[in-house]
């Protein structure tokens, strides 16, 4: 494990950083039904929720920034697509609160800020549970001009960040900010510079990626090497191969496995926590601490037990996606000692 001094050194330097990201941008808007408060309503006959608040956060890619701005990280700099909306204004409005700089975020009138509504309600045991969610998104590709305007923008932003975070949130292929098209820019980019950090995590389409550390849980791995393999290590190994990077596989209780281009693999167990956890978000808890230690200077298997550290305090966050701040870890890591 990291030493208290080492683990101090890699935090200090998170302000100093500015880090990229490019995908696919949300608000989560939670709606929290009043208790005990009943209404029926006269058109349906059915219960009418009434709403006590309504709480915006940033979603997607914006769960990232949260991380990454609760960590103490300098500037964050997004880019991403949203729409010319009631939505986007309230997203924007929750990205002023972090250290994040909007200039690459483009307004398409032609499309949906994508949007998870959630509606909480307290069960018999006053325990805040989510009901179904409402999903507000445009179920269609970026035009080929918005597209254009990505790969033009992502060309600049690689040139003045430290390094880029790429998250593709969106299952069906080519439907996200993330299209073959950004892509293929992504490679010719990482080609000229080939020692600038791209951090790919990508629910479905990490098989589609050719280059950048790769970050992934055990079914995402398997699904993106298209083998019959079950071995998560051999999956990895596998990917390593197809990038030339390290593959970061998160296995929750199972810790943080790292294969190395060398073949090496490196593992950071997990942290055993006490009481209810909640793992939403838990995966970009994860990219975060290992992304801003990566750029701190931190080897692979330091990143990994800072990422573990991380997601140790974001998982006893119940009802939210949790964060974690320096004090925070290096408490927790004082605990562990």
């Amino acid at each position: 494990m990291l030493s208290n001094s080492r683990l101090e050194t890699l935090l200090a330097h998170f302000p100093n950083l500015t880090i990229g990201l490019v995908g696919d941008l949300f608000l989560d808007r939670y709606l929290d039904i009043e208790p005990g408060v009943e209404e029926i309503s006269i058109e349906t006959d059915l219960e009418a929720y009434q709403i006590a608040h309504v709480r915006n956060s940033p979603g997607a890619l914006g769960t990232v920034m949260n991380n990454l701005a609760a960590l103490g990280v300098g500037r964050l700099i997004p880019l991403a697509v949203i729409g010319d909306d009631g939505q986007a204004y309230d997203l924007l409005k929750e990205l002023q609160q972090l250290p994040v700089d909007t200039t690459y975020i483009i307004r398409d009138e032609q499309r949906l800020t994508p949007t998870y509504t959630k509606p909480m309600k307290q069960d018999a045991t006053g325990t805040w549970r989510e009901l179904n969610r409402l999903d507000l998104r445009t179920r269609a590709p970026l035009s080929d001009s918005t597209s254009e305007q990505v790969c033009r923008k992502l060309a600049e932003l690689f040139d003045v960040c430290d390094g880029l975070i790429v998250l593709d949130q969106i299952n069906e292929t080519n439907w996200g900010v993330v299209n073959d098209t950004t892509r293929q820019t992504l490679e010719a980019l990482t080609a000229k510079q080939p020692d600038k950090l791209v951090f790919v995590d990508s629910r479905r389409h990490l098989r589609c990626f050719q280059c950048g550390v790769l970050k992934g849980n055990r079914a995402e791995l398997l699904d993106a090497l298209g083998t019959d393999t079950s071995s998560i290590e051999q999956a990895a190994k596998d990917l390593t191969q197809r990038t030339g990077r390290p593959v970061y596989a998160t296995l929750g209780e199972g810790g943080i496995l790292v294969a190395l281009p060398s073949g090496e693999i490196l593992l950071s167990p997990a942290h055993k926590v006490h009481g209810p956890i909640d793992i939403v978000g838990a995966g970009d808890s994860a990219t975060s601490g290992i992304v801003a230690s990566l750029l701190s200077g931190a080897s692979d298997h330091e990143a990994a037990d800072v990422a573990n550290l991380v997601a140790s305090i974001t998982v006893q966050q119940l009802g939210t996606t949790g964060t974690a701040t320096p004090r925070q870890i290096i408490n927790r890591h004082r605990e562990l000692s």
